[in-house]
This record gives C-alpha cells, structure tokens and sequence, in this order.
C-alpha cells in the first residue's frame, strides 16, 4: 500500500500496487475469455452462435449469469447504503424474487423458447403488429443505454473519491474491454465472464461482511446495535403509498418488477434461450436463485455491521463523503485498508457487477436492434455471415456509445434515483403489454391499436408520478444518524500532498477518515 492505516496518525491507505494488479487482473481474465472463445468458435459465424451461444450452454454457467446480470455494480453499493440509511426492510425483496423465478419458469421461459425466437419483440410483431414490436424495442434500447452509462460512471466516481482509482481511467478501460470481449467471443464468453465475475463478487462480498463484522467483536455484536437503534425492522405492513419499504411494495412490487427482468428483459431470456431444453432452461432458473438470496442477504448484512461501525458519526453529515454511493467503498478502505491486496478484491468485486450487467447489455442491445430494427427495414436478406458482422458492429457501437453517455452522465449530478424511476417506469407497461398478448386471449390482432394506446398511455402516467416525484423533491425520510462520536478535527494536506488522501487529528475511537482533494 502507498500509506499502511495508523490509529495514531490517522492516516488511511491508498490503493497500492497489490490492489492495482487486482484490479487488472480482473480486466485481463475477463478478455482473455473473450479471445478464447473467439478462437474456439472461430468458423462458427452464425447469428445463433454468437447472440445464442448455439443453444448449447450448459445450465450451471447459464445460472451463474442470470444471477449477476442485474447485480450490478450499483446493487453491490447501493443495497447496503440502503439498509445503513433506513432499516431492514430491504431484505423482504427476497421473497418478490421467489415468487418471480416461479412465474418465470412455469410460464414465461416455456413461452419464448418454444416460439424460437431470439428477440422477445418478435412475439409483441407475431401477436398485434410490427409497430408494437418497434416501440418495445425502443423502449428497452433507451432504458439500457441509460443503465450502461451510469453502470460505467456512478461506481467508478464512487471509488475515485475514496480510494484513488483513475475516474476517467475506470469508466474508459471497463468499457473498452467489455465491448471488446462481448464483441468477440459474443454469448460464450458474456456467460463464462459473468460466471468468474460471479466468484469475484461473492469474495468481495465476504471479505467486506467477515472483516467488518471482525472489526466489530462479531456480527451478532453488530446486529445488537443496529437494532438498539432501529436499523432492524420487518414488520411495516403500512398501505401508504409513499412508505420507502413496505412488506407490500417489497413482495408484490419486487415481484412484479423481477417478473419483468426475468420474464420478459432480453439480456435474462436470451441467456435461457442459450440453453439446449427448456428443462435445463429452468434449471439453470432455479440455480441461479439461491445465489441471488445470497447476494442481497450479504448486501443487508454489510449494512448492518457498517452502519455499527459509523453509529455515532455519520460519514456524510460530518463531512467525510458527499453521497450516500461513497458509503461503502469509504467503509471498505476503512476496515479492508491495513490488508494490502483486499480492497483491490473489492474493487474488482464491483467493477464485476458492471462488468456483467453491461456485456449482458450490449449482447441483448445486438439481438434486438438486428432482429427488431435492422431486419424489420434494410438488411432482410442479408445472410448469416453478415449478420453476424453486423451484431459485431453493433456491440461496439453501442460500447462505445456507452462510454460518451457515461460523459454526460457525468454532467448531471446524482441522479442515480432518477435512473431506478425511469427504470421502473418503463418496465411496468411493457410487462403489461406482453401480459395482454399472453393471458387475455380476446385481444386479437385486430385489438393492435387498443393494445398501442394502452402502452403510451401507461407510459405517460408512470412518468407523471416517476419524474414529478423525483423533480418536486419527494423524498422518505432517513432514520436518524448521529455525530457524537466524531471526536477528532480533519485538514486538508497541502497542494504538493497526493491529490486523495485522508487524514485524521485526535483521538477517534474509531477509523474515521476524511476525503481532501488538492
């Protein structure tokens, strides 16, 4: 490490060339999968190959990338700052997410793999009409083209301001290689990445949680004082609609809305499609749901012990961080800082998350602009070898277009709420229009324009409550934090000192540290 963590000086370690080479590491692997596969399938230059792994997948790497596709890096920083703000409540989502795998097995995925298609919008063509299916495709190019640039900025802003990491270096090289592995190894390597990312990420995640609940004399300890404090809590059974976590909105809005990542999302169906039968289709479902409780469960858990740790000095009222997204990587510097090489398992677990959720992205991106646009109007005919260059093109196209989104992105403060809304919002009407054609067998083809209306309609409304919520200032309030604990006073070093560093005067009872740009 540049500088080792003393309790006497106060001084907090950067990222040091142990955590470097993990960082890279992470990187290199992740091509290197890439141009495996690139090697390997070489002479198979088929649509079905690179969009579809050639249906051959087998079910266990299939699984491991349902389950880190959505996990994004934004969940792994998010979802415990959710729990240190506010309370327990978070983890009821659980439950939504069993009750949307079952949907999705029983229903959805026998559904699509036995029409044989390779975008979900080629069912809204078959079933109303072509203009249904361009909307949707629209729909879903615009909400991930939003997600990948704040995929690529939002975690990597988080870890330049408390551990050093190159802003614009981090957005630049995690964009560069997943285009470039996504590209060409195509759905092959997106699955086997995203199963390495996976292991990544279950490591960061227990490095953080086993050291942080070390730090406070055990997890139990640390339950203990979340819960004297109110962090705790799964019994809010409120119907107010502006209640943050309700078990109401956790369960059945969870449901709903993983239904629709699950059901009907074209980066989780085309990796379901990828497998050999629906039965290992299903299978690889199931697999992948014990490791997505896992997730979120170490997610909560990091929450509580890191919320034991900042009980009587809230980073972000003293000032030692500005949002709530550099919470965690503040945290981890603090309890991982004195173990050179861990935070870089961190960081790599992190920039995992991204990694999977925007090769997946990109893949999904590929198949429907080539399926729903492309062929629907100028490349009909075009045969199976162009058409594979041409999803190629389109991945780096996208890639790259990724990138200079993630510059804007960047312009627009925090916005990462704003980003979840619009999410939302646009999942929910077209969940609904693919609920129309499948369970409501009276509208017929001719219902196409009611079927249309209904679709706008839905998505004009959600964004009046979505964008006016979020521009009027709704917000719920946070459980109370508390700064009795901050004993000590902080000052900047002088110009010539490194441009991030942390440093603490007194006698703080606990692993404070303050953020000084110079």
């Amino acid at each position: 490490m540049d500088k080792q963590y003393s309790k006497n000086t106060g001084i907090i370690p950067l990222f040091g060339v142990t955590d470097y080479v993990m960082f890279v590491l992470t990187l290199l692997i992740s091509c290197s999968i890439g141009i495996f596969y690139a090697f390997v399938d070489r002479h198979k230059n088929t649509t079905k190959e690179f969009l579809l792994g050639g249906q051959s997948m087998n079910p266990i790497p299939v699984a491991f990338s349902l389950m880190v596709t959505f996990m994004s890096a934004m969940t792994l920083l998010g979802n415990p700052a959710e729990v240190y703000n506010f309370d327990t409540m978070w983890w009821w989502i659980i439950v939504g997410m069993v009750l949307a795998m079952w949907s999705t097995t029983r229903i959805f995925i026998p559904f699509f793999y036995n029409l044989k298609v390779e975008s979900v919008f080629e069912y809204l063509h078959m079933r109303f009409n072509k203009e249904i299916r361009v909307i949707g495709s629209v729909i879903l190019i615009v909400q991930t083209l939003i997600y990948m640039a704040f995929l690529l900025y939002a975690p990597s802003l988080a870890l330049n301001a408390v551990t050093g990491v190159h802003l614009w270096g981090s957005v630049v090289g995690m964009g560069c290689v997943v285009t470039f592995y996504t590209t060409v190894g195509g759905m092959k390597a997106v699955v086997w990445t995203d199963t390495f990312q996976a292991g990544v990420i279950v490591a960061g995640l227990l490095a953080v949680l086993i050291q942080g609940s070390i730090v406070q004399g055990g997890f139990v300890k640390a339950w203990e004082t979340a819960y004297s404090n109110d962090r705790i809590r799964f019994d809010n059974f409120s119907l107010d609609p502006k209640t943050r976590h309700s078990v109401w909105s956790m369960v059945f809005g969870g449901w709903a809305f993983w239904m629709h990542l699950y059901g009907v999302n074209q980066a989780q169906v085309q990796r379901c499609l990828s497998c050999s039968t629906v039965r290992k289709a299903q299978i690889a479902m199931w697999i992948n749901m014990p490791g997505l409780a896992f997730i979120v469960s170490a997610c909560c858990m990091i929450g509580v012990v890191m919320y034991a740790f900042y009980a009587d000095c809230h980073p972000i009222t003293y000032g030692l961080v500005a949002k709530t997204d550099q919470l965690v990587p503040l945290y981890v510097m603090d309890v991982l800082g004195n173990y050179p090489g861990l935070p870089g398992i961190f960081v790599s677990c992190v920039i995992s998350g991204s990694l999977s959720s925007l090769s997946s992205g990109l893949n999904a991106l590929a198949a429907v602009t080539l399926r729903d646009l492309l062929q629907q109007s100028c490349v009909r005919s075009v045969g199976e070898f162009r058409s594979t260059i041409t999803s190629k093109c389109i991945v780096v196209f996208y890639g790259l277009l990724s990138i200079g989104l993630a510059y804007v992105a960047s312009h627009l403060g925090s916005v990462l709420e704003a980003v979840y809304t619009v999410f939302g919002i646009l999942n929910g009407p077209v969940l609904g229009v693919f609920t129309l054609g499948m369970f409501f067998p009276w509208a017929n083809k001719h219902a196409s324009f009611g079927a249309m209306c209904g679709l706008l309609a839905s998505l004009a409304f959600l964004f009046w409550i979505g964008i006016g919520a979020f521009v009027s200032g709704e917000r719920a309030l946070l459980s109370p934090t508390y700064v009795t604990g901050c004993n000590f006073t902080a000052k900047p070093l002088p110009a010539s000192a490194a441009n991030l560093t942390a440093v603490v005067n007194g006698t703080a009872n606990h692993r404070y540290v303050i953020v000084a740009r110079t």
